[in-house]
């Protein structure tokens, strides 16, 4: 009970710390947004608003996560977690698809200048802001295994990277002073962020992906599952153990295993069994965080019965 109140803590602490940093985000890029008219810093502050909107909705449902399951609830509240990451990775895609759309029509209307220097310099501040959020919220999540930090994490990397690929592309017009240079930069913009959506669309589609599986109950991906495996079979086969399948589930950050083995006789030792059980959790807590297991014997129904 403690530790899962210290974990939530912790989990709280990080997205605030992402929270406050994505605010901080926003403001500065709507601000040069509007003193620029770079369709690149609006398409990073709008990215960066709904990711803000969403963090403040994560704050509100890590309470949720920590909560036990029951018979009423046998999943807990984890379940919750998978349809945050579907609205979330839903509307971040719906916003950059919208950008995508409106940046096509700039090119199409002869482009847009806009002021490299200004922009090329504060990019470059931003991505140093943005590795120092990440540093921090690795060190938070170090403890946690939190998909929620995670996200958070590989959305402050993808900003990082972004940040310093704007930086670098708008500061080419400062060196290359040719003429084709001169014919491009109109475009320059809105290639720029074109090309911003191309990093930025893999992270919602995967998040959409993956928290539909998990709320339609379908097994993990397939690396999981042979994760999950690679733990299991040698430590049953050194107890004597072959015939076995399993079912896998992942509601939000927790996985649910059950691995089923097929006896060839009638006695089995149930001492043997929980020890072979105690072991298989021993090994799967060496690779994930937060899991259930339960080794089960296969009792087949034939459909017939006796009197």
């Amino acid at each position: 009970m403690h530790s899962n109140k210290r974990k939530q803590k912790k989990e709280r602490t990080a997205l605030e710390i992402s929270l406050l940093g994505s605010a901080l985000f926003v403001i500065l890029e709507m601000v040069m947004a509007i003193v620029t008219s770079s369709q690149a810093l609006i398409l990073d502050a709008v990215y960066d608003s709904a990711e803000l909107i969403m963090i403040l909705f994560s704050l509100m449902l890590v309470p949720l996560l920590y909560k036990p399951s029951n018979e009423k609830r046998p999943f807990g509240y984890m379940q919750v977690e998978s349809l945050f990451l579907v609205i979330k990775g839903g509307l971040i895609l719906s916003v950059t698809v919208g950008l995508i759309i409106n940046n096509v029509q700039i090119l199409l209307h002869g482009g847009r200048h806009v002021s490299f220097s200004i922009i090329a310099w504060f990019e470059l501040a931003a991505a140093i802001l943005s590795i120092f959020f990440i540093l921090i919220l690795k060190k938070k999540n170090r403890s946690l295994s939190s998909p929620i930090v995670e996200m958070e994490i590989q959305e402050w990397k993808i900003d990082a990277v972004a940040s310093i690929g704007m930086a670098a592309a708008f500061f080419l017009p400062q060196f290359i002073q040719t003429s084709w240079m001169m014919t491009l930069s109109p475009y320059l913009d809105q290639i720029i962020a074109l090309v911003l959506t191309v990093f930025m669309l893999p992270v919602p589609v995967k998040s959409v992906i993956t928290g539909l599986r998990d709320l339609f109950l379908l097994p993990p991906e397939e690396e999981t599952i042979q994760q999950i495996k690679d733990n299991v079979e040698p430590i049953l086969k050194d107890y004597g153990y072959t015939d076995f399948y399993y079912e896998i589930v992942r509601t939000g950050r927790k996985l649910w295993i059950s691995c089923y083995i097929t006896f060839d006789r009638d006695l089995v030792s149930i001492s043997r069994f929980s020890e072979a059980q105690e072991q298989a959790i021993q090994s799967l807590s060496s690779e994930f965080q937060d899991f259930y297991f339960e080794l089960l014997p296969n009792i087949e129904y034939t459909g017939e019965t006796t009197v």
